[in-house]
C-alpha cells in the first residue's frame, strides 16, 4: 500500500499543474513568464561557444532569435510584419525606435533580427551582469548604456553615432525609455534622436500593436496575433540640435498614430475570432 504512494504522487502532480493552469489565470501568468524566461536564457546562452568564433557580430544572435520565434509559436503568439520595403531605404544605417510594452518584446526582437540586418541594441549595462545570458547578449553586439552616470552615457551615445556611420549599423531602441502598457505613447527620451543627429542617419520607426492579450494585473497571459508595422524612415540629413524637438514631435506622433491603429486592428480581428477583448 505505502509502496504505492509514491506512484501516487507522480501522477497527481502533474494534473495538478495542468488543473492549475487551465483554471487559475494567476497560475498560468506566472507559469507562462517563467517558461517564457528559462526559455530565453537556455536558447540564448547555449550557443556562446559558438559566438566565441566571431565576438561582437550582430549574426550571433540570429540561432537564438530563431529559437525565439519558435517559442511565440509555442505561446500561441503570432506576428504580421509590414513595411519591409522601408527597411531597403536604410542599409546606409540607421536608429530603430520600437514602441516598448513588456518583456515579450524579445518575440519582437527575434522576428526584426533576421529582417533587419547588421542590427544592434543599446541596453543597461546591468543586463551584461545577467550571466550567461549577458554575455551572450555582449557577444553579439549590445551596446550598454551606464544611465545612472550622464557622462558615460553621452561619451557611449558619440561613439555609438560612429560606429552606426562607420559600419552601416541598425541601432535598435526604446525612445519611451521604459515599459509603457498605457494606449498613447509616453514622452520620448531624447537619447535615440542625439544618436541619430550625431551619425546624420535617419530614424526607422517600428511600432507594434498593443499585446491584449497580455495584463498584469489582472494576471493575463494568453496567446494572441500582433502587427509589427515598420514605418518610412524619417530623414535627419542637415539636421541639428536646434531641430532636435521638432524631430522627436514629430516622429513621437507618427509612430503613436500608428500604434493606436495596428492595435485597434489587431483587436477587431481577435473579437472577430470570438477572442474577449477588456
Amino acid at each position: 500500500m505505502f509502496s504505492s504512494l509514491p506512484m501516487a504522487v507522480m501522477w497527481m502532480l502533474p494534473l495538478g499543474v495542468v488543473l492549475l493552469y487551465n483554471c487559475s489565470a494567476a497560475f498560468r501568468y506566472h507559469a507562462r513568464f517563467t517558461f517564457f524566461t528559462l526559455w530565453l536564457m537556455v536558447t540564448s546562452s547555449g550557443p556562446i561557444p559558438l559566438m566565441l568564433l566571431r565576438p561582437r557580430n550582430w549574426r550571433n544572435a540570429l540561432i537564438p532569435s530563431w529559437f525565439a520565434r519558435g517559442l511565440s509559436w509555442l505561446l500561441g503568439i503570432s506576428w504580421e510584419i509590414r513595411g519591409m520595403e522601408n527597411v531597403k531605404a536604410v542599409e546606409e544605417g540607421c536608429v530603430v525606435l520600437i514602441n516598448h510594452q513588456s518583456a515579450l518584446d524579445m518575440l519582437v526582437f527575434a522576428e526584426l533580427w533576421p529582417r533587419l540586418g547588421n542590427g544592434a541594441v543599446i541596453s543597461k549595462k546591468e543586463v551584461f551582469y545577467l550571466w550567461p545570458f549577458g554575455l551572450a547578449t555582449w557577444l553579439w553586439g549590445t551596446i550598454f548604456i551606464d544611465r545612472l552616470n550622464s557622462e558615460k552615457a553621452r561619451s557611449t551615445i558619440s561613439s555609438t553615432a560612429n560606429i552606426i556611420r562607420q559600419k552601416k549599423v541598425k541601432l535598435c531602441m526604446f525612445p519611451e525609455g521604459t515599459r509603457n502598457d498605457g494606449k498613447a505613447l509616453l514622452p520620448f527620451k531624447k537619447g535615440a534622436f542625439h544618436v541619430a543627429l550625431d551619425a546624420q542617419r535617419p530614424l526607422l520607426p517600428v511600432a507594434v500593436s498593443r499585446y491584449y492579450f497580455l495584463d498584469a494585473k489582472t494576471k493575463k497571459f494568453d496567446g494572441g496575433s500582433n502587427i509589427i508595422s515598420i514605418l518610412p524612415p524619417v530623414p535627419t540629413k542637415g539636421l541639428g540640435r536646434n531641430d532636435l524637438d521638432e524631430l522627436i514631435e514629430k516622429t513621437r506622433a507618427i509612430m503613436d498614430a500608428e500604434v493606436t491603429r495596428i492595435s485597434e486592428e489587431a483587436v477587431r480581428r481577435a473579437t472577430a475570432r470570438g477572442v474577449k477583448v477588456d
